[in-house]
């Protein structure tokens, strides 16, 4: 598809039209090593670039700004066709690409555990399609596993800049030809539009504000602009010199201001974006900022820059997982180094031999190769997902250990609690009488409800089996982050409403059915602290505190409504501790302990437990005290002379960090015999 625009009515900065090409400029390679050094000195933990996430901005503006000169260039001569547009972008992003999928493949085939292969296999799947952006920001929730254990998390920035440039190209084409005076206007409005999406979306949803594309454009439009020469042109050597120094300085700012606590993007991407745009736009060669952007150390840096991102953050993820599991300065630089290494290896033998399009490979084999490399990841992703991560690499006793991850009880079903998978327990199933039946069948009408959130599914087996012991049939009522509670308030607006509703629907429940006993299961320390426990991963790392910071008022407000509310209808109430917390997942790290031989004492020590817990035991037992209400307390089942346990005769307890196995449940079954034993 080739498309004209009569000369001269588009301006572009960069076109040499005397050569008829785009004139090399060894300031943008400069600019991209200042892009890519923060981001990869930020994730390696290097001190003093705690805001060296910027740099990704950075590369966003540089792009818009290359891209619109490219395609303008083209249409200007009306030469510009789709095809060879996308060819180019295939020979510059897939060969390397690839070559990093493959190679995290066999890394993850040989080291992940099943749920990390699966993980990273859903990733891989993503991230051939260019739609890892949507599946990270789907991932970040309470059930997904830390971004240190995914070697492909950076690909959502690859993700948002092929899906501006599959739509960018016919934006430019239809706007040449139908309002090719208004093309800057028209750009200008859509990047305010996104800025203006960016600013709202950073505090109402600030996951979706980081990963999708729509609060994110507007930094790749802002480069696009600068091709259409929206501002006036800087003359003078000392102003261009002054307008390139400001934006490098804008640039340091947000590498050394900023830190994860930032909202971003919204308004603080501006600091960055502008930097870089001022850097575009001065065009130093003079001077310090000049030399400093056309430095020869700087150009290679920049020359391999796409190589270096896309192979640090693996580096960074398998060493953490094989060697260290939190890197020091000087181990950090080490790895730093080692991805430098790996990017002038693939730049040299991969990126190079591909970009030129008169090299080895033409059009129709390289089409058909991309096409190919597609296929085969998101084959070899389905088959991972499909068969659960393929525990069947791990050695046999990794194989029964890992295994314990799936010993859930039979009320993890439709109307009870899929957990995590986004099927929990609704206000309709609970009206609607869907919930699922917990103890002797058969025997009438339900004599008791539990009801909690995923802890109280956990805990289920225990009490099933004792009140199938004694005969009396219950229900429960398990939904995930939603504590038992009339009236709660939640920190996270989005958890709220659905909490409120589900609990409204258990209040009349209860009230109409006239059930005589309840049990109230939660995650109680996430709620007093509104926190979960410092989750390393496989890693656990006692000396990282846990949050003991007090939100506990308005649980205890709640739950002297919700006592107040049961006893005073005549409900006897069962309020039940929560079990110690272990701080990774225990089926995962006992598993590669076997293989690795090392210790499988990987429990959390007494005091930290005891320190996390105590804020929750204390204000459990002021309520029940004062509305005598009866508690059951497991932790002596798990915590004696010292010590806590994550498994026993080489059997975990529990299923991930916190929720226990259903066989771990069912032997905690005599906690609950009493309760239901005649008066």
């Amino acid at each position: 598809m080739n498309v004209a625009v009569a000369p001269g009515t588009v301006r572009t900065p960069i076109l040499d039209r005397q050569a008829g090409h785009l004139r090399y400029r060894a300031d943008i390679d400069g600019l991209r090593a200042i892009a890519i050094l923060p981001v990869v000195l930020y994730h390696a933990g290097i001190p003093g670039f705690k805001g060296g996430f910027v740099g990704v901005d950075v590369f966003f503006v540089i792009s818009g700004y290359l891209m619109a000169s490219l395609i303008m260039r083209e249409i200007i001569r009306g030469e510009f066709n789709l095809l060879r547009f996308y060819e180019r972008r295939i020979r510059r992003i897939f060969p390397a690409l690839f070559a990093m999928f493959a190679a995290c493949g066999i890394m993850a085939w040989l080291f992940f555990m099943p749920a990390e292969f699966e993980y990273f296999a859903r990733s891989l799947r993503a991230a051939a399609f260019f739609t890892s952006n949507f599946q990270f920001e789907r991932e970040s929730g309470y059930f997904d596993i830390g971004t240190q254990m995914k070697p492909l998390v950076h690909t959502w920035s690859l993700a948002v800049e092929e899906q501006f440039y599959i739509f960018f190209p016919l934006v430019l084409i239809l706007l040449g030809r139908f309002a090719r005076r208004y093309i800057a206007p028209i750009l200008l409005t859509l990047l305010i539009a996104s800025l203006a999406a960016s600013v709202w979306a950073v505090h109402t949803n600030p996951v979706s504000a980081f990963y999708l594309t729509q609060f994110r454009i507007w930094e790749l439009l802002l480069g696009s602009l600068l091709a259409f020469n929206v501002l006036p042109a800087v003359r003078s050597r000392p102003a261009r010199e002054a307008v390139a120094a400001l934006g490098i300085l804008l640039i340091v700012y947000a590498v050394i201001a900023f830190d994860d606590s930032t909202p971003f993007p919204g308004l603080a991407a501006l600091v960055p974006c502008i930097g870089a745009a001022l850097v575009i736009h001065g065009h130093a060669t003079n001077g310090p900022a000049g030399r400093l952007l056309t430095a020869r150390p700087m150009v290679f840096i920049g020359l391999i820059s796409y190589s270096l991102y896309l192979w640090h953050w693996p580096a960074i993820v398998f060493t953490r997982y094989l060697v260290w599991p939190e890197l020091s300065p000087v181990q950090g630089v080490l790895v730093v180094l080692g991805a430098i290494a790996a990017a002038i290896l693939s730049w040299r033998f991969i990126e190079r031999p591909f970009r030129n399009q008169s090299g080895f490979i033409n059009r129709r084999p390289l089409f058909a190769g991309a096409i190919a490399a597609v296929v085969a990841s998101v084959i070899l992703g389905d088959i991972v997902v499909e068969k659960q991560g393929v525990p069947e690499r791990l050695p046999e006793i990794a194989q029964r250990i890992y295994s314990a991850k799936y010993d859930v009880a039979r009320f993890s079903g439709p109307g009870c609690s899929q957990h995590g998978k986004g099927q929990e327990a609704s206000a309709e199933d609970v009206r609607s009488g869907k919930l699922c039946n917990i103890g002797k069948t058969d025997s009438g009408e339900p004599k008791f409800l539990v009801w909690g959130d995923s802890h109280a599914e956990a805990m289920g087996p225990a009490i099933d089996a004792a009140a199938s012991q004694a005969g009396v049939r219950g229900l429960t009522a398990p939904r995930p982050s939603c504590p038992p509670l009339f009236d709660v308030q939640l920190s996270d607006p989005l958890l709220f409403e659905k909490c409120r509703e589900f609990n409204a629907a258990i209040r009349d429940m209860i009230a109409e059915q006239h059930i005589p006993l309840v049990f109230l299961v939660a995650y109680w320390p996430k709620y007093v602290h509104d926190a979960e426990l410092p989750n390393q991963g496989i890693y656990f790392d006692p000396s990282v505190s846990p949050s003991l910071e007090d939100h506990s008022a308005p649980i205890a407000a709640a739950l002297d409504r919700t006592l107040a509310e049961l006893t005073r209808q005549g409900t006897k109430v069962v309020l039940v501790m929560d079990v110690p917390e272990m701080g990774r997942n225990i089926p995962e790290a006992l598993a590669k302990a076997a293989i690795k031989g090392s210790s499988a004492d990987v429990a959390p020590p007494w005091s930290y437990v005891e320190k996390r817990q105590a804020l929750a035991r204390s204000t459990i037992e002021t309520y029940a005290r004062k509305y005598d209400a009866m508690i059951v307390d497991p932790l002596a089942a798990f915590c004696s002379n010292g010590h806590c346990a994550a498994a026993r005769d080489g059997v975990p307890l529990y299923r991930d960090a916190d929720h226990l196995t259903a066989t771990a449940a069912r032997n905690l079954s005599y906690l609950y015999a009493h309760i239901f034993q005649p008066d």
